[in-house]
């Protein structure tokens, strides 16, 4: 076998340490801008193996983008299966703070708040409390542009599960334990904060059926997609891996 080197090696174990070291940050041709969510404080993927940093920056450049298809092509495949007896509450109560084994669980912030303030900006609060987020401004990954939020109009922001648990519960979810499915739900890898019309449009759909329409963070998309899948033992649909490996250059 041929010995492998550096980013690639790095991409195989992107789900257990962050690599070290600077990336390539040539950019690839195209569409390729970002808008606002390419600045600021948003993180690659491939420097984000836990989800605990924000938003979805572009994978840019040859060697980054050769890594995240080699982080793909780990991805187990099989067909779809039947969304018999798929329930949101057998993936516990929504938000729930108690989810075991992801980050920034019991921390006394209910998930959707702790991605809040994760991936938001100039971050105001209900009085008397550091936990609930009532306005911020957020740099949309999806549609690359910035929302002014209040929530008096909180369905404007959406909490996306990457990996949508409708999905999940087709691809062997349905067999899982209890805890398993409430780590998904709640794991911050899976979740972010975005456009509201863009998450609804895209629904339980896989990668082959819906992209962010930002076409500059379509291969980080499918990078983070696939970061959850290896984590969670989960396969992929053949036409979603494929689109995926498409995504960034394959």
């Amino acid at each position: 076998m041929a010995r492998r080197t550096g980013p690639v090696v790095c991409a195989a174990v992107v789900l257990l340490a962050g690599c070290a070291g600077g990336r390539d940050g040539g950019s690839p041709a195209g569409d390729e801008s970002g808008g606002a969510a390419a600045g600021g404080r948003a993180a690659s993927p491939l420097d984000n193996p836990d989800g605990t940093k924000p938003g979805l920056a572009p994978v840019t450049g040859e060697t980054d983008r050769a890594a995240a298809r080699e982080l793909i092509e780990t991805v187990p495949t099989k067909g779809r299966g039947p969304k018999t007896g798929y329930d949101r509450e057998d993936f516990g109560y929504a938000w729930m703070d108690t989810a075991d084994g992801v980050p920034l669980a019991r921390n006394g912030c209910d998930t959707r708040n702790d991605l809040l303030r994760r991936d938001g900006q100039d971050l105001r609060f209900r009085s008397g409390s550091d936990c609930v987020v009532i306005a911020m401004t957020l740099a949309d990954p999806y549609t690359g542009k910035t929302i002014e939020w209040r929530k008096q109009q909180a369905a404007e922001v959406q909490i996306d599960h990457v990996v949508p648990l409708s999905y999940s519960w087709q691809m062997g979810a349905s067999r899982w334990s209890e805890d398993k499915r409430e780590q998904l739900a709640n794991d911050v890898l899976n979740l972010i904060p975005v456009d509201g019309p863009a998450n609804s449009a895209k629904g339980d759909s896989g990668p082959a059926a819906w992209l962010p329409p930002n076409r500059s963070v379509r291969c980080a998309y499918a990078v983070r997609f696939a970061q959850v899948a290896v984590k969670y033992e989960m396969p992929v649909t053949p036409d979603d891996k494929r689109m995926m490996l498409t995504q960034c250059g394959g």
